[in-house]
């Protein structure tokens, strides 16, 4: 019983925060229809940002870390105007071939400003230590990382599903001109899109730092977990993203706990099975012949 409270405690908070990261992705890739393999760049900067604010400019961690987010996401706005925007109409070619290379552009970045070991997040008093769940006691800051997701995911379906922001963006990409006919800012809407997630990568990838310590190659290094949970997903799906997200984290835990020899070996079987299984996305219902 104490084996199977580790893995499904440290298992769902370890996917509530890779849902976070993947649903700038998801946004990106499944609503604005952009690949963009640059993502992670994204979750880095906002983690590296928030700890140099933290151990260098001596910022208590509640100012540091929602001034990192903003800042990542302004540099997003930036991106998307100066690179990202000019891939749009590009082929998905393109579109691999340049956020990659920004990826390793980024990686060049934090090597020389860091340094090429690992950077750890020293966090407040206030969030260290255990509290009991009943089950269990549990590190306070994945319950607090936790609820802090879960908050931020279930505003994101609301607004993607509930209301007509997600509507007029996939109505933008579908046929520009004519969202752009009906009064619609297609530019500033993309551009807010884009920000938003990568906003939502940066404070996932802050959330994160504890658990994934941050390293100059950490955008390459997790690319392939947020590519699987947004291949299983399906185009665009917040909710299956989240269920997603927690079955990876539920598989790389117990997988990595119970058969550590075999690595990331079960997250490549989940990824196959599922593929298999659900091609056009967990959620969605198989079409019968």
């Amino acid at each position: 019983m104490s084996t199977l409270a580790f893995i499904l405690l440290y298992g769902l908070s370890y996917g509530l925060v890779l849902c976070l990261i993947a649903l700038g992705l998801v946004i990106t890739m499944g609503l604005m229809h952009v690949i963009n393999l640059g993502h992670g760049a994204f979750a880095a900067i906002g983690g590296y940002l928030a700890i140099s604010l933290m151990q260098q400019q001596g910022w208590p961690y509640a100012v540091a870390v929602p001034a990192a987010v903003l800042a990542v996401a302004a540099f997003g706005v930036l991106a998307e105007r100066l690179l990202y925007v000019r891939l749009y109409k590009r082929s998905h070619l393109d579109q691999v071939l340049v956020t990659i290379g920004f990826n390793f552009v980024v990686i060049a970045i934090l090597t020389m400003l860091f340094g090429p070991n690992i950077v750890r997040m020293e966090l407040p008093a206030y969030l260290k230590g255990n509290v009991d769940l009943g089950i269990r006691e549990f590190e306070l800051y994945r319950v607090v990382a936790s609820a802090i997701c879960i908050l931020i995911i279930g505003a994101l379906w609301w607004v993607f599903e509930r209301t007509s922001t997600g509507a007029r963006l996939r109505a933008a990409v579908d046929n520009r001109g004519m969202a752009q006919a009906m009064g619609m800012n297609v530019p500033l809407l993309f551009s807010a899109t884009f920000a938003l997630g990568c906003g939502l990568a940066a404070l996932g990838g802050i959330l994160a730092a504890p658990m994934l310590p941050m390293e100059p190659m950490w955008p390459m290094k997790y690319l392939v977990l947020m590519l699987v949970i947004v291949a299983l997903a399906g185009h665009g799906q917040v909710t299956a993203s989240v269920a997603v997200a927690i079955l990876v984290g539920l598989v790389e835990t117990a997988g990595r706990y119970l058969f550590p020899q075999f690595g990331a070996f079960f997250i490549y079987l989940l990824l196959i099975a599922l593929m298999v299984w659900r091609p056009n996305g967990l959620l969605v219902r198989r079409q019968t012949a």
